[in-house]
């Protein structure tokens, strides 16, 4: 039976990882995102108590 005899099938999934862990993060890693969230000021703004018309 072919198909149980790992040699060939181990040389397979050493390869698929070495290209997982090698040619794969460096393309990730370098993605931008091309909406950077804008820094806010750390000033408070002074919020006024609402009049309320019907009391």
């Amino acid at each position: 039976m072919p198909q149980l005899n790992p040699s060939p099938w181990f040389m397979v999934l050493v390869f698929s990882w070495l290209v997982f862990l090698t040619i794969l993060p460096p393309k990730i890693v370098a993605h931008t995102f091309p909406n950077d969230p804008a820094a806010q000021s750390t000033e408070t703004t002074k919020t006024e108590p609402w009049s309320w018309p019907w009391l």
